[in-house]
C-alpha cells in the first residue's frame, strides 16, 4: 500500500514526523508537505507562481520526504501527480497541532489536504491532536493507523473522507472512539491594531475558542466527544448542497410564473 502523508504545519513539524513513522507500519510512505506553516489557509491552490519540490531528510526518520513551497492542497495535488505518479492508495493529513472541530474544517489546511485527496478519488483522512501545547503525538499516531486500517477494510462512499480529533490526554484516559457529527465552533475574535516602522496601521487577528454553553453542547457532536475524552471520528463529504431547502428556493423563483 502506498500512502501520501501531508499537513499544514510544515515539513518539520513533530506531528507529521510521528504520522509518517506510524503509517510506515502499514505501507510505503511518502511525505509531501509545505516548506513552512500554512495553518488556516483552507483549500487555496497556487496558480500565479511556480511550485518547487525539494527532497528533505526528516529528523530521525528514514522516509522519502519532500518540501513544497505551496499550500496543503498543492502538496496533495503535486504529491499524487508528480511525486507518486498517481499510484496512491491513501492520503492522510496531520497530525495537526490543535483541534479541527466543527466549523474549523472550513478553514483548516489539514482538512483541506484530505479533501483534495478525496477530490482526486483517493481514500483520505485528516487527523488532529486537540492541543496547541502538547508535543506527544504518539497516541494520535496509533489512532491514525487504526482509522486507516478500518477505512481500507470497509471503504468510504464516493466524495467522503474522515476527520479525526484526538484528545491530548494520557492514553489510559481515552474512553474510546465515538463517531460524531460536526458541532459549531465559535471564536472570540479581535483585530489588534498596530503601527509599522513607517507609522502605517496594520491589523493582527487574535482569538480563542469560546467555551460552548451546555445548551449548544449537543451530545452527538465532535466538540462534546473530545471534551469527554473520546476520539471523535466524523465522516464529511464534498457535497455542500442543502437539499432540504431546495424546494423553498425554487418557490422564490416560481411565484408569478
Amino acid at each position: 500500500m502506498r500512502i501520501l502523508v501531508c499537513n499544514d504545519d510544515g515539513i518539520s513539524s513533530k506531528g507529521i514526523i510521528e504520522l509518517a513513522k506510524s503509517m510506515s507500519r502499514i505501507g510505503e510512505v511518502v511525505v509531501a508537505a509545505p516548506d513552512e506553516e500554512r495553518s488556516a489557509i483552507g483549500h487555496a491552490i497556487t496558480l500565479h507562481k511556480p511550485l518547487r519540490i525539494e527532497p528533505v531528510k526528516l529528523h530521525d526518520v528514514d522516509i522519502e520526504a519532500y518540501s513544497i513551497n505551496g499550500t496543503p492542497a498543492d502538496c496533495v495535488k503535486i504529491g499524487v501527480d508528480v511525486i507518486m505518479k498517481r499510484k496512491v492508495d491513501l492520503v492522510i493529513s496531520g497530525i495537526n497541532r490543535g483541534p479541527n472541530l466543527g466549523t474549523d474544517v472550513l478553514y483548516s489546511g489539514t482538512v483541506s489536504a484530505a479533501i483534495e485527496g478525496c477530490i482526486l478519488g483517493i481514500p483520505s483522512v485528516a487527523i488532529s491532536l486537540v492541543s496547541y501545547k502538547s508535543d506527544d503525538f504518539s497516541y494520535a499516531g496509533e489512532v491514525a493507523v487504526e482509522v486507516a486500517q478500518k477505512l481500507l477494510e470497509h471503504g468510504l462512499p464516493k466524495g467522503a473522507l474522515l476527520n479525526v480529533n484526538v484528545p491530548a490526554v494520557p492514553k489510559e484516559e481515552i474512553r474510546g472512539i465515538k463517531v460524531a457529527r460536526l458541532g459549531i465552533r465559535r471564536y472570540a475574535e479581535t483585530y489588534i491594531k498596530r503601527l509599522d516602522p513607517r507609522g502605517r496601521p496594520y491589523y493582527w487577528l487574535t482569538g480563542e475558542a469560546i467555551d460552548t454553553s451546555q445548551e449548544d453542547m449537543q451530545l452527538d457532536t465532535d466538540i462534546f466527544a473530545v471534551k469527554e475524552n473520546y476520539v471523535a471520528v466524523t465522516p464529511i463529504h464534498l457535497d455542500l448542497t442543502l437539499y432540504s431547502f431546495m424546494d423553498a428556493v425554487k418557490e422564490w423563483f416560481n411565484k408569478g410564473q
